[in-house]
């Protein structure tokens, strides 16, 4: 983790105003998986990656694996399903694999399929985010509510749920959200409170500040492009901005995390971390950006697989509710 030293002046109560070196009001991090049971990503390089998921063994286009392979080309063949892009592009299995297996991942479980779209149902970098979550909701002497957006297969909704939050998942496929709520159902978890939402992120949201609802804790997956299920057009650069400030509106008198996960290329976490600024003016609390990796498992080289920022209020020590004028 890297510091910035910003001087920060503090509105203390009484109005009485002073200045903190407080370092920890924003910090650069790199977030790492490693290797589990269930899941290992065994080698990168040359623009792919090769990872096992349960028994399966899967090799898949990565373009930010720009550096050499270290295992031998003999041990990539013995994959059970190559994801191609030549000729015709799509999987290519080996042998005789499910259509569906079930692993066990950050103390959740997950039915792992191969898409069209080369994706398996599982982003394993987000298990960092995701213990993160679940330390501040378990701090917290209250019941906390979060709002899950772009919830895809459920990694996040079912984390928070295993904390007993009360959570609303939202995405716009009604493919994603069966198999979210699959994965609920596998985790043991299909009797926590969760609301399964099918709708476009942005009218969803405008409709809940109308309904009067908050949320102590945000969480948005925004991709670079996309429809809602009514082909609402979403594209990041016109309603990230909208709908990040939608999301300031949903939230509670006493909220507890903003986060914040990209995947959209180009994107730096200093963009995202740009647009969490006002929440830090107004509550207080602390914000970290930075990469999300996984780690080989022979060589410890770390893949980067994405960025995030995220905004919390932090439980004990240094009051983080405190105002802060940057």
């Amino acid at each position: 983790a890297s510091f910035d030293r910003r001087r920060v002046r503090v509105l203390r109560a009484g109005g009485k105003r002073s200045i903190l070196n407080y370092s920890n009001y924003f910090m650069s991090l790199i977030l790492t998986t490693k290797s589990s049971k269930d899941y290992e990503l065994l080698d990168s390089g040359e623009g792919e990656k090769l990872e096992r998921y349960g028994q399966v063994v899967i090799s898949r286009p990565d373009p930010q694996a720009l550096w050499p392979k270290l295992l031998s080309s003999k041990e990539w063949q013995k994959a059970n399903a190559i994801f191609s892009r030549d000729e015709k592009v799509g999987w290519k299995i080996k042998g005789k694999i499910p259509e569906k297996w079930l692993i066990n991942f950050s103390d959740l479980s997950f039915f792992i399929k191969l898409s069209p779209f080369k994706h398996t149902g599982l982003f394993p970098e987000q298990a960092s985010n995701w213990e993160w979550m679940k330390n501040l909701i378990n701090k917290e002497k209250r019941k906390v509510s979060v709002l899950n957006l772009f919830g895809y297969t459920g990694g996040a909704t079912l984390a928070a749920a295993q904390v007993e939050a009360e959570v609303c998942h939202l995405d716009a496929s009604k493919t994603a959200i069966a198999w979210a709520r699959e994965n609920a159902d596998i985790s043991g978890l299909s009797d926590k409170p969760i609301r399964w939402i099918l709708d476009d992120a942005v009218a969803f949201v405008k409709r809940e500040i109308k309904r009067g609802r908050k949320y102590d804790g945000v969480i948005m997956d925004p991709p670079a492009f996309g429809h809602g299920p009514k082909g609402e057009m979403w594209r990041i650069e016109e309603n990230f901005v909208e709908l990040l400030d939608l999301c300031y509106q949903v939230l509670s008198v006493q909220p507890l995390f903003l986060l914040i996960n990209g995947y959209a290329s180009g994107y730096s976490s200093i963009a995202y971390e740009n647009n969490l600024l006002p929440l830090v003016k107004k509550y207080g609390g602390i914000i970290e950006k930075g990469e999300l990796t996984i780690a080989e498992s022979g060589s410890g080289r770390l893949l980067p697989c994405g960025i995030f920022a995220r905004w919390f209020i932090q439980s004990g020590g240094f009051d983080c509710r405190q105002k802060i004028s940057i």
